[in-house]
């Protein structure tokens, strides 16, 4: 797969007190922007939705 890079983090949150960490990523083929959050050895992604629950799309 070489050296591509799918995903740009555009926005990131880290917290050394409560070991917790927030980004939001975007998939640059489909726009599609994720959520992602960890807090200690646990973590989860979701895609972010608008208030219709359609994907928020970053062109």
């Amino acid at each position: 797969m070489g050296n591509y890079n799918r995903f740009e983090v555009v926005f990131k949150e880290d917290h050394a007190l409560t070991k917790g960490l927030k980004m939001v990523l975007v998939d640059k083929e489909t726009g599609v922007n994720y959520l992602f959050v960890q807090s200690g050895y646990a973590g989860g992604l979701t895609p972010l939705l608008d208030a219709d629950g359609k994907p928020v799309i970053t062109r």
